[in-house]
């Protein structure tokens, strides 16, 4: 390794205004200021968006000019939408000037899972929908020879996936990555953490180099890991930082009740009630606590669905489907299953754990307060949990109120 891309000092950093300090909150950037294909601009115009939340306001400026990326931001903050909409106008504006081939896709964008992939696939279809730019998406638990059949059928231009499955169609060659032009990593902490980077190494040495292609990483923090990965990864990226806690501690209300673990479910029940009609994501750190809460919680009448890692992929994305449209009440999830879970409408986070990884926390409160918008969590804090606290205080920078809840929320009518 070189003493280049050993480098974890970027010589520039910009922090995006994630909510700002009164006074000193930037104004809002629309997107009309930038110069967007029109095809894309309907596109937005179409889903709502007049203005850029702070991370896409500051990455667009660079990324829509060719520059490399690596950002700080948690889900919830716009980032998809911004190497999406970089993506998006890169290939619409820079069309191909040489005859293409079946399974050479000119974007790539990594997820670390399933269900993450599955969104951002859904929402690029979104941005392209007056576009004619081929989406396909690559994971494993769903049919394999369908995917090979969308990689054989047509021009593909952009691709989402995850590692194992991408590198399972590049191996049997009906994929190559020699022709790639923009490369996104998202999420490359989880990445790092569920032991994907030797994967995404191999991925990354089939595509052309770094100088050759445009690069944007993202990541929920940029720690020394991460800053060495972007250095190997990107030429000369810009570095733009939101900060976890100016996300979570102003855009979502936190509560935390004291309880003893026996008391957990009572309150769960009757938190759900009150919550009648709105959406909610109930936060477990294991997969057999979430079969038993979903067997608890159903056998009440409470329309709920789980999703975890010993869920089927089938299964997971119809549970998630049935929870965007209403038919659900409830998602009980692990952290790996919930890390994919954009639906706007949430109303309420409930960690009935609190999870061992402060960092998580962050990422399941910013389920709910999306880009911007106000959001609600409601945390359990037993004699199991109460160590962790201090570690997230930590990471948020301030100290969370701890509530004793009203007697009438503790008992099962």
């Amino acid at each position: 390794m070189t003493s280049e891309s050993t480098q974890t000092q970027p010589d520039i950093v910009i922090e995006a205004n994630a909510g700002g300090d009164p006074g000193t909150e930037a104004a809002p950037v629309p997107f009309s200021r930038f110069d967007l294909p029109e095809a894309l601009r309907r596109a937005i115009d179409a889903a709502g968006f007049a203005h850029c939340t702070p991370i896409q306001a500051e990455s667009l400026q660079y990324s829509l000019h060719g520059l490399d990326i690596a950002g700080q931001a948690q889900t919830g903050t716009g980032k998809t939408a911004a190497f999406l909409i970089t993506a998006i106008a890169g290939l619409l504006n820079n069309p191909p000037d040489s005859t293409r081939y079946r399974g050479e896709p000119r974007a790539l964008v990594l997820a670390p899972t399933r269900e993450l992939a599955l969104q951002i696939a859904d929402d690029a279809r979104q941005l392209n929908r007056f576009a004619d730019l081929q989406v396909v998406t690559l994971i494993g638990g769903m049919d394999y020879q369908r995917q090979r059949d969308q990689l054989r059928g047509a021009l593909t231009d952009i691709v989402v996936a995850t590692p194992g499955r991408l590198l399972d169609f590049v191996e049997s060659r009906d994929l190559f990555l020699d022709q790639l032009e923009i490369l996104v990593i998202d999420e490359a902490d989880r990445m790092l953490d569920m032991g994907f980077i030797p994967q995404v190494r191999r991925i990354i040495r089939q595509t052309p180099r770094k100088e050759y292609r445009q690069t944007l990483l993202f990541s929920a923090t940029l720690n020394t890991d991460i800053m060495q990965l972007a250095e190997q990864w990107t030429v000369k990226p810009m570095w733009i930082e939101v900060q976890p806690d100016q996300v979570a501690a102003q855009t979502v209300e936190q509560e935390m009740y004291l309880v003893s673990a026996k008391e957990k479910f009572p309150l769960l029940v009757n938190l759900l009630e009150r919550a009648e009609g709105q959406k909610v994501i109930v936060f477990a750190n294991r997969r057999d606590r979430t079969r038993n809460l979903l067997n608890k919680l159903e056998k009440r009448g409470i329309r709920a669905g789980m999703l975890s890692g010993e869920v089927p992929q089938a299964k997971r994305t119809k549970t998630l489907s049935q929870f965007r449209g209403g038919q659900l009440q409830v998602l009980v999830a692990t952290d790996v299953a919930g890390r994919g879970i954009h639906v706007d409408d949430i109303a309420l986070v409930i960690n009935y754990d609190l999870p061992d990884d402060p960092e998580d926390y962050v990422h399941r409160i910013g389920r709910t307060g999306r880009a911007g918008a106000s959001g609600h969590s409601i945390s359990f804090v037993s004699e199991d949990d109460a160590f962790e606290l201090p570690k997230i205080e930590s990471l948020l920078g301030l100290k969370l109120t701890t509530l004793q809840p009203d007697a009438e929320l503790l008992r099962l009518g």
